[in-house]
Order: structure tokens, then C-alpha cells, then sequence
């Protein structure tokens, strides 16, 4: 057959492979698909094009975190059974497909069609790539799990640093001194984002590899000296305390971050404005909303790789414990400098994204490398409810103060104290985790290496 190569039996590794080839190939699918991020900047365009309001473009990034999340939760055990390489070529095909059709929404004027294009074709593409690697990284660095899904997950949170001044050198390119860009110009750059994009997510599914049976790093004999325990099944795993209660800190953490992250831009100017101006300009409110996604990014590499000397839970206990300390400071001090201000926007920022680099991690410790992928995609429905909870707390809060443009930092009060109730329910459910029965462990602690499909 002609996709035979993506069978994960051609995908075992060969004696020798060096495993630390596999974290570029996670990361070359993460950065493609963090362009999620980078919506921004061609929204505006998007408006004028089919003259609709902003929460109507909106919809179209919210229908793909929808996506990923649901994508992620019901296809999580095949890309356990089929292996990586095939789960990043289906992503690839996904993610391109929808810039590709989304191209023809807006070529065609036709707004749903950015919705099933972006959205849900794009999205399924998010949730499949985000998940595809992670059961393989753990499998390679039993030792340092924290690490391996680090490395790759900072790509996500750092993909908008490519895709923002991409898309905008583009835009330029195919509509000189559009401000904002034409319709004619985005439908362009969506095709050109999904042909680029699909490129470079299948160097990831030609590199990728899964190590062979019995594989273990240097040190590490077995499973359970590299700190592994034994394997549970993603059924019996959602029918574990551990797993909502996880479940449950993902969502808090998740939620107060995502709330300071939507509302970065204009957050800044209106902390310190005075008089109905404020001492922020524009560029230095979207260099502060720049600084926020390469913390979004360091957080996701240096507080799993902590993790792997600390601990999952004690790591946890930090980014909640410090992020409600940081949220009352935000909330009572933020407007009197801003140094301190963005000094807390990022700590914060950073505790988002480290939240999701360690989780994977985290599940393996109380789960086993045994389908931990599909453990995960489940677990990431808590991404998908907080990527709602969270605008929708910090907006609600801010329609009732005021109008956009006249609010000022007292404003934001009521919803950062709000934040810091919703990272204590993260925070005590953190400390309510135990190991797992040992009823709920299956007999083989790794999945196996096979192949479901028919020999060619």
C-alpha cells in the first residue's frame, strides 16, 4: 500500500537511533499547529471582509479549541494503537485541509465556511497533533518525562512568535499597504500557512520513531526504576478520582491564565490609564502581549523540566499556590508600575504554560505509560471547557464595569479576586491526589508494539 510506511511496525526504531531526535519531531508538529495563537493577526481583516462583528470572526477560534478538545478526548486510544507517525500525518492532513478550506470560505465570502474549514477541520487537526507525540516522548525518557514533553509543548505555546510576523510579512506581500489587509490577501496567506505548514509537520512524521520492546535508557532496567508505575487503561482512568481531580487543577489553571491572555492587549493600557488616556501606547501593549508568548513558551519547557526534580504535585502546589499570591498582587498593586505589572502578567503566564507541559508527565506518574495518550486527549476536555470559562469571566465581569477604552484598573478587581478563588478549588484539588488503586492496573505496563493493520 501506499501509506504503508506510516504502519507503526515500520516505525519501530533501529538498534542505535538516538532518542533525542524525537522531541524536533514533536516540536516541528507543535509549532505548526501553535499558529492557533496568531489568529490576531488577521482578524481585523476578517471583519472588514465579511463585514461581521468581532465575536462572529471569534467563533471561528473558539469552534477549533472546542475541536481540539473533543478531537483530542475521542481519538486519544487510535493514536495510541496506531502509533505517532501515523496520528501526525492524519493531524497534518487536517490542519492543512482546513487553512484549505477556509481559503474557500473566505474567497467565497462564505463565513461557515471558515467556521468548517478552520474550525472544526482545522480543529480536529489540533487536538490529534497536540496528543500524537506525547505517549511516544514518555516512552523515550522514562528518566525525565517532565523534560521531553516540555521540549515539544513550548512549541505550541511559541508557535504564534513564527506565525504572527510570518503572516503578517505575507499579508504585506500579497496586499501592499492594505491596513487592514484584503479579503483576497488572508485567502492567500491561508493557503500558502496550510501548504508550509504541511511541509514541515511531515519532516516530524518522517523522523519520528517508537523505541522497540524492552527499550530502556541507560539506568533505567525497567519500568519501575525509572519511576514509572504500572500501566491503566484510558477507560479505567476517567473512572478514577485522580483523574478529576487533575482534571480539575488543569481546568483552574487553565482558566485563570487564559483569562489575563485574551485580555492582554487592551489589560495593560487600561491599568494605567488616567484622565481617559493612557500612558501605554499601542506598540508597547502588543510588545507586552509578544513578551507574554515567549513566557506562555519558557513556562512550558522550564517548569516541566523542574518538575522532574521536584515533583508533579509539588510543581502544581507552585504554579497555584504562587499564581493566587500573584493574582492579589495583580489585583492590588498592578497599576503602580509597570515593571511590576508585567513582572506579574508573566509569572502568571508562565504558570499557564507550564501547567500544560507538565501534565503529561504528571498522568504518567499516576497512570503508566499504558495509553497515556488517550488519557490525555480525555484530560484535555478541561483545556476546552476553560478556554470558554476563562474570557467569559474576565468579559462579564469587565461589561459590567464599563465600555471597552474607558476602563481603568480598579475595574479588574472583581475578576482577578474571582481568578484567585478558582486556582484555590485547582490548588486543594492538587493535594487530594493519591496514587492510584491498584485495581485499576492492567497486567502489561507498556503498550505493546504492534501493528493493526494487515501485512502488505
Amino acid at each position: 500500500m501506499a501509506l504503508s510506511f506510516l504502519d507503526l511496525r515500520h516505525t519501530v526504531a533501529e538498534p542505535g537511533y538516538n532518542r533525542w531526535l524525537i522531541p524536533p519531531a514533536a516540536l516541528a508538529v507543535h509549532l505548526c499547529i501553535g499558529q492557533a495563537y496568531a489568529t490576531s493577526v488577521y482578524k481585523t481583516a476578517l471583519v472588514e471582509h465579511f463585514d461581521a462583528s468581532l465575536t462572529a470572526v471569534g467563533v471561528v477560534f473558539s469552534i477549533a479549541t472546542v475541536m481540539l478538545g473533543a478531537s483530542a478526548a475521542v481519538m486519544g486510544t487510535w493514536v495510541d494503537r496506531v502509533g505517532p507517525r501515523r496520528a501526525m500525518f492524519t493531524a497534518a492532513c487536517f490542519w492543512a485541509s482546513g487553512f484549505l478550506v477556509g481559503a474557500l470560505g473566505i474567497a467565497a465570502g462564505q463565513l461557515w465556511l471558515v467556521y468548517l474549514g478552520y474550525g472544526v477541520i482545522g480543529g480536529i487537526g489540533l487536538g490529534i497533533g497536540y496528543i500524537s507525540p506525547v505517549s511516544t516522548l514518555i516512552r523515550w525518557f522514562p528518566d525525565r518525562p517532565g523534560l521531553a514533553t516540555g521540549m515539544a509543548i513550548m512549541g505550541f505555546g511559541g508557535g504564534a512568535l513564527v506565525a504572527s510576523p510570518l503572516s503578517r510579512r505575507l499579508l504585506s506581500l500579497y496586499d501592499p499597504g492594505g491596513d487592514p489587509a484584503s479579503g483576497a490577501a488572508v485567502a492567500l496567506l491561508f493557503v500558502t500557512l496550510g501548504a508550509a505548514y504541511f511541509l514541515v509537520m511531515m519532516l516530524g512524521v518522517f523522523t519520528v520513531r517508537v523505541p522497540p520492546p524492552g527499550w530502556r535508557p541507560a539506568g533505567a532496567a525497567s519500568a519501575t526504576r525509572a519511576g514509572a508505575p504500572r500501566g491503566v487503561s484510558a477507560a479505567s482512568a476517567i473512572r478514577t478520582p485522580q483523574f478529576w481531580l487533575l482534571w480539575t487543577v488543569l481546568f483552574c489553571n487553565v482558566t485563570a491564565g487564559i483569562g489575563i491572555l485574551e485580555q492582554a492587549g487592551p489589560m495593560i493600557g487600561d491599568f494605567f490609564r488616567s484622565g481617559g488616556s493612557t500612558s501605554v501606547s499601542a506598540t508597547e501593549a502588543a510588545g507586552f502581549v509578544g513578551l507574554l508568548s515567549i513566557f506562555n513558551m519558557a513556562g512550558r519547557f522550564v517548569w516541566s523540566s523542574t518538575s522532574d526534580y521536584l515533583g508533579r504535585k509539588p510543581v502544581y502546589v507552585g504554579y497555584l499556590g504562587a499564581g493566587m499570591a500573584a493574582y492579589v498582587l495583580l489585583a492590588l498593586f498592578g497599576d503602580a508600575s509597570t515593571a511590576f505589572f508585567v513582572a506579574l502578567a508573566a509569572l502568571i503566564i508562565s504558570f499557564y504554560g507550564g501547567g500544560f507541559a507538565t501534565v503529561p508527565a504528571y498522568l504518567r506518574d499516576l497512570f503508566g505509560t499504558y495509553q497515556v495518550g488517550a488519557v490525555h486527549g480525555r484530560l484535555l476536555t478541561a483545556w476546552s471547557a476553560a478556554g470558554i470559562a476563562g474570557p467569559l469571566i474576565v468579559n462579564r465581569f469587565l461589561d459590567a464595569r464599563g465600555e471597552p477604552g474607558a476602563l481603568a484598573a480598579a475595574d479588574y478587581r472583581p475578576a482577578l479576586f474571582t481568578m484567585v478563588g478558582v486556582l484555590a478549588v485547582g490548588f486543594a484539588a492538587n493535594l487530594l491526589i493519591r496514587p492510584v488503586a491498584e485495581r485499576h492496573h492492567v497486567a502489561d505496563a507498556e503498550a505493546p508494539v504492534t501493528d493493526p493493520s494487515p501485512a502488505t
